[in-house]
């Protein structure tokens, strides 16, 4: 055997995560190389509570969540631990033992050699140093660990991942109706099983199709549909194994064959440009009669009184596959056993509550947050929304299991990965017509010599005066800095819901009573303090708020505003008199006092063009006294800054 090597193509900060745990090692049967690691999921789930070890594992909880977390054409290829002392060799051991295990509960198959421990990676990883050691399980001598001659950090992982990989995506809805004897309430759980174990048979019937075309439908090169037939699949395969022997007069639908061949962006190997070839499932249930005759309708009476209970499962999966792989490979090995995963785990969280009138609302959702080199599968239950803290710890669990920051919505619904022909991959889908975003980009400097620039971070959208045919001039321009600082939250991902009208702003503060009914419909002014009240509703974001007797005391904030925009990043509100402005950014000179402060104006009239919006000096820096002597910030007004803190939440 020869000497083995590991590649690495997660972040090297991501292996080790300096905190104690076991982490499963992702890899791919796809792969060049058996032994590429992608990503890594912290183990969850133990058998005893605090754990007594890092091998005190509860399996049966731990696949249960990897089966719908991990992408089909993903799977486990060892795991790794972090701890501070011990063996390096026997940890190494202990850790393949427990891949070994977690491999055989996800019934992992289709790939070669599942079930055995050769060719497992075992990783022991130091938690002061950081220092991890990788081990490889062989047959040399009867099972023997042998240390990896070579570690690998890939430079270029998003290639390796993608340039020959695509995505297959099944969208399945199914209503299943459930009968249950009002006075044997006790066979719910018989009769709900029995259903679903029927639904489950209907994806390996003879007389099932499939639908075949590529997402991309407005493109030049669209691939015409195709449709594959159940009779053709071999549940048995091995994915591994090639088909370069198949007869070669036999022409094999591969994935390839609807993917594009040319695309706009074809340097930028990531999920949200790969190809996705969308599967549709039917299912004949007609058959030929043998003579013609009248159609019948059979009455079935039943001898108790029964329960209707209707369950809708909305079935949503998402799966990683190179594109020379043939489709009746791909789908019975990848697709189906994806359906059936998901239906299983949906028929778990429904159970418990599957008497009672509560029926929980179940959607999976596909996400590739940053970071990620590959998308995961989270089914969240929304009949309470994103909010309730049942869902929040949901979602915070996620986050620690696939290291992400906790301080920061990166699995929200607004984050997921959309595949409707009306919107971008990757993208939020947007009502109403695009705004021109980060206006600042490209304008002059500020004049400040030796300042330095603190920016708003993220995107925004400007919001100004006449916008949607609503004539707001004259009134508006707090409504329209509020409409720029939520589309900030917004595009951050931080909030789903669409950016408020004036009317709906007003109606929000009638609604908490800080103004009364008369208020709806008018055109009176709002300042800081309404806005804050506004975000503090529709968002759940606090805001500080900075009040200066004059204008004249604007320049003595700068360190602060800058700090502002260096810890939070979100646009600020500068509210004085009768005008509103947002502010995007602060350059400041701390020894000289020199300061500008980076202005977008809502009193803007005219059409969203970007360089007549720069030009006419809408969007740019303000001295607080120009070359001519003129103070942009008046001294005998107040003003007040809202200043929206960026939430800590998942």
């Amino acid at each position: 055997m020869e000497d083995p090597g590991v590649r690495i193509l997660c972040p090297k900060p991501v292996i080790t995560r300096n905190e104690p745990g076991l982490q499963w090692l992702i890899g791919s049967p796809f792969f060049p190389d058996p032994l590429a690691v992608v990503s890594t999921f912290r183990c969850m789930h133990s058998t005893t509570s605090p754990p007594q070890s890092v091998f005190s594992i509860d399996y049966a909880k731990e696949s249960e969540d990897l089966r719908v977390l991990l992408l089909k054409g993903f799977h486990i290829i060892g795991a790794l631990v972090v701890q501070k002392d011990g063996s390096e060799e026997q940890i190494a051991s202990q850790a393949i033992d427990a891949a070994l295990k977690i491999r055989k509960c996800l019934e992992v198959d289709g790939f070669g050699g599942t079930s055995e421990k050769h060719g497992l990676i075992g990783a022991a990883a130091d938690i002061v140093t950081g220092d991890t050691h990788f081990f490889v399980s062989c047959k040399e001598n009867g099972w023997s660990l042998k240390p990896v001659s070579s570690v690998v950090y890939d430079t270029d992982p998003e290639q390796y991942v993608w340039e020959t990989a695509c995505l297959l995506h099944c969208k399945l809805p199914m209503t299943v109706p459930l009968y249950i004897p009002v006075d044997k309430k006790s066979s719910a759980t018989e009769i709900h099983s029995s259903i679903l174990e029927a639904a489950v048979a209907n994806f390996k019937d003879s007389r099932l199709a499939c639908l075949i075309e590529t997402s991309n439908k407005t493109h030049a090169e669209v691939p015409p549909p195709a449709i594959v037939h159940a009779v053709d699949f071999d549940f048995n395969i091995d994915l591994s194994a090639s088909r370069a022997a198949e007869d070669p007069g036999v022409k094999l639908l591969r994935c390839s064959d609807f993917c594009l061949e040319s695309k706009s962006e074809p340097n930028i190997f990531c999920p949200e440009n790969a190809d996705v070839i969308e599967v549709m499932l039917l299912l004949n249930r007609s058959k030929k009669p043998l003579e013609s005759g009248a159609p019948l309708t059979t009455y079935f009476p039943v001898d108790e009184e029964t329960k209707l209970v209707i369950l809708e499962f909305n079935l949503d999966v998402l799966c990683y596959a190179p594109k020379d792989l043939p489709l009746i490979d791909a789908l019975p090995k990848l697709i189906i056993p994806g359906l059936i995963d998901q239906l299983t785990a949906m028929k778990k969280i429904v159970l418990p509550d599957l008497l009672t009138s509560h029926h929980q609302q179940l959607q999976p959702y596909h996400f590739n947050p940053s970071g990620l080199l590959h998308p995961i599968t989270a089914i969240y239950e929304l009949t309470y929304g994103e909010t309730e803290m049942k869902q929040v710890q949901a979602r915070r669990s996620l986050h620690v299991r696939l290291g992400l920051p906790t301080d920061r919505p990166l699995l929200r619904i607004s984050n997921a990965l959309s595949f409707s022909e009306d919107s971008t991959k990757g993208k939020m889908r947007q009502k109403g017509p695009s705004l021109l975003q980060e206006v600042h980009i490209g304008i002059p400097g500020s004049g400040v010599s030796g300042g330095i620039v603190s920016l708003v971070q993220g995107s925004y959208e400007y919001y100004h005066y006449l916008q949607d045919g609503f004539d707001d001039s004259g009134w508006g321009c707090a409504y329209r800095s509020l409409q720029t600082i939520i589309s900030w939250f917004r595009l951050q991902k931080y909030t789903s819901i669409d950016v408020p009208s004036h009317r709906e702003i007003q109606e929000t503060l009638v609604e908490i009573g800080d103004k009364e009914p008369s208020f709806v419909g008018s055109r009176e002014w709002i300042g800081a303090i309404e806005l804050s009240f506004v975000l503090d509703k529709l968002l759940g974001v606090s805001c500080k708020v900075i009040n200066v007797r004059s204008g004249a005391e604007l320049p003595e904030k700068c360190r602060e505003l800058a700090m502002h925009f260096e810890t939070q990043g979100t646009p600020i509100m500068i509210g004085g008199g009768v005008l509103a402005y947002t502010l995007l950014g602060i350059d400041y000179n701390e020894v000289s006092g020199d300061c500008a402060f980076l202005i977008l104006d809502p009193h803007y009239t005219g059409t969203d063009d970007h360089k007549k919006i720069i030009n006419g000096g809408w969007c740019g820096w303000k001295k607080a006294v120009d070359s001519k002597g003129k103070n942009f910030f008046l001294h005998d007004k107040f003003y007040n800054l809202l200043l929206p803190q960026r939430p800590d939440m998942v």
